[in-house]
């Protein structure tokens, strides 16, 4: 388990408890005071900040598109993307099985993780900083939105689907960078199509997302 003084530099958070904070670190394998009650708050707390966020930053969309904007900024694999960034298995304990198995990458538990981390963070600071929190986690993804548009990985992969061909492949080809400030290059590739680009961003995911945009604007220039 790594110092949490990083953690809390990231979050941009000082826990007043630190004691808090431990506990939504520990996952349950590592003993019966764990961080799923912290899990079970900071899910609601979490749905009510970015259901405020999706409210005031789309006032023209109706509750439909809410609920789905909603539900893509805190699915598990969403939550997950957030605590890579922030490294966040390198701070958690667990018990000598689950570490042994590689917990600290599966994707659940970094999700779950990092809810019970905004749990804590409420019952020690309150709810304006926890909102603030979440603001700083989610905002970028929040602006990426479009109500009733579709990414750019999704297009490029319906536009293939549509001529019947096999979907993108994507390969991390580079990282560098502090934890906190991690910066990915990936590439995209179409193997049947003689095809590839690169793109890069915060994440994998925007990094994914540059390089699917950058091939489709080949594919279409070429009128293929």
């Amino acid at each position: 388990m790594t110092d949490s003084l990083l953690l809390q530099k990231i979050i941009g958070y000082e826990f007043r408890d630190p004691g808090l904070l431990e506990l939504a670190l520990t996952h349950r394998s590592a003993g019966g005071r764990n961080n799923e009650r912290l899990e079970f708050l900071g899910d609601s707390i979490l749905n009510h900040v970015i259901a405020e966020m999706l409210f005031r930053a789309f006032p023209e969309s109706r509750e439909g598109e809410l609920s789905r904007m909603r539900a893509a900024l805190v699915k598990g694999d969403t939550l997950a993307e957030v605590a890579r960034e922030m490294s966040l298995g390198e701070y958690l304990k667990f018990g000598s099985g689950e570490k042994k198995s590689g917990g600290h990458r599966r994707a659940s538990i970094l999700a779950d993780a990092l809810e019970a981390i905004l749990g804590a963070l409420f019952l020690d600071g309150g709810y304006a900083e926890c909102q603030g929190c979440v603001h700083k986690l989610f905002e970028a993804r929040l602006e990426q939105l479009s109500p009733g548009a579709k990414d750019a990985k999704t297009r490029l992969q319906e536009f293939l689907q549509h001529r019947g061909e096999p979907l993108p492949e994507y390969a991390v080809v580079e990282t560098a960078g502090a934890d906190h400030d991690r910066q990915f290059k990936v590439i995209c590739q179409i193997p049947q199509r003689s095809i590839d680009a690169s793109g890069k961003g915060s994440s994998r995911r925007k990094a994914e997302m540059d390089a699917a945009s950058r091939v489709l604007e080949k594919l279409l220039a070429h009128g293929r």
